[in-house]
């Protein structure tokens, strides 16, 4: 099977044209232009890896271990840092900047804009007469769209999609295939990708003389503007409360948010991270892949969660915690550095002994 190191035609669309002059502009970038050459007299055509990127291709480079295939590299325009503009090839022009991602970004987006709804709703869609679909809303194939829902302007419903009863999805959103929604305000912007569960019942049970009795989970899920929900993640509604994930967050595939849970503003939870009931995040607070964090906790803003770390209590503003129990790093990696030399001492000690009893043999 043959790899595509740009965007494949068959599912993005090629871009047309665009200057360099436009793209500095779109990125917030210097242009730098070429010292031995010109900029190409159409404009650039796409983008591409510094290694297999052309003259009419654009590239970045971000990472000092890849500054070397600035050297080789033949594409027309390369988006850097500040510290690498003096090493851009004589025959390629440059965007320097003080955030190159941030600027590739920006022109990936320009060149590859995603994808806008096509106004209409499939023959197969299933759409209750009483939901408020606005005519500017595009919905796929075998849809269910509940009583009383609302779907906002431009938003896009994709196939197998499940809207429940009364849900109010806003503007600009796109809800990826298979996803169900129940019990949720969503605002303006929100991506939820394929398989993502929004709304089902928090995790709640009491202890009865028969055993387990369920208790009732009577909150929403309410999601903010800009929120972005990865694949096959779950958000569980409030019990009595509301579980709410604030704007411009992002949760990566297959997290676990549990009931009453709050989030602050622009949050990352990455793969395989799981919040507990009642936990309340603060604005800018990280946590890592596979991290855990107990119910009923406060986690103030800023605060970096590392991975696989098990957080049973606070965590104050802006601190760094790893390891389960959660500590700070630095305690965290003093403890190692100590269990290391008690091994390493450990072992010296048997091996002595050992030379000691061989001796006597």
């Amino acid at each position: 099977m043959t790899t595509v190191s740009t965007a494949d035609p068959r599912f993005f669309p090629k871009p047309d044209p665009i200057s360099a002059e436009e793209l500095a502009r779109i990125s917030g970038a210097e242009l730098v232009l070429p010292r031995d050459g010109e900029l190409p007299p159409g404009g650039f055509t796409g983008i591409g890896p510094l290694q297999e990127a052309g003259p009419t291709e654009v590239s970045f480079l971000d990472n000092r271990r890849y500054a070397s295939l600035l050297d080789e590299t033949r594409a027309g325009l390369i988006i850097v840092g500040k510290a690498f503009a003096n090493r851009i090839p004589a025959g390629s022009a440059a965007l320097v900047t003080s955030s190159a991602y941030l600027a590739w970004s920006r022109v990936a987006r320009r060149f590859y804009p995603r994808p806008e709804a096509r106004q209409g709703q499939h023959p197969s869609a299933v759409i209750d007469p009483s939901a408020i679909v606005h005519e500017t809303a595009e919905i796929g194939p075998f849809a269910v769209i509940g009583a009383g829902a609302t779907i906002g302007e431009r938003t896009i419903i994709a196939a197998h999609a499940v809207i429940g009863d009364s849900v109010v999805i806003g503007a600009d959103c796109r809800i990826g295939t298979h996803v169900s929604l129940s019990h949720a305000l969503v605002g303006d912007r929100v991506t939820l990708f394929p398989g993502a569960r929004i709304g089902q019942d928090g995790f709640g049970f009491a202890v009865g003389p028969a055993g387990f009795e369920t208790v009732p989970q009577l909150g929403r899920v309410i999601l903010g503007n800009d929120v972005e929900i990865g694949a096959n993640a779950t958000i569980d509604r409030g019990s009595v409360r509301d579980t709410v994930i604030g704007a411009g967050t992002r949760l990566d595939n297959l997290v676990q948010i549990g009931h009453n849970t709050t989030l602050g503003r622009n949050c990352i939870v990455v793969s395989q991270a799981g919040i507990s009931g009642s936990t309340e995040l603060g604005d800018r607070v990280t946590v890592a892949a596979q991290a855990g964090l107990i119910g009923h906790i406060k986690i103030g803003e800023g605060a970096r969660i590392g991975a696989q770390c098990g957080v049973m209590s606070d965590v104050d503003s802006a601190a760094d915690v790893i390891g389960s129990p959660a500590m700070p790093f630095r305690e965290f990696f003093r403890n190692v550095a100590t269990l290391r030399r008690l091994s390493r001492r450990a072992s010296g000690n048997s091996a002595a002994a050992g030379d000691v009893a061989s001796d006597k043999d």
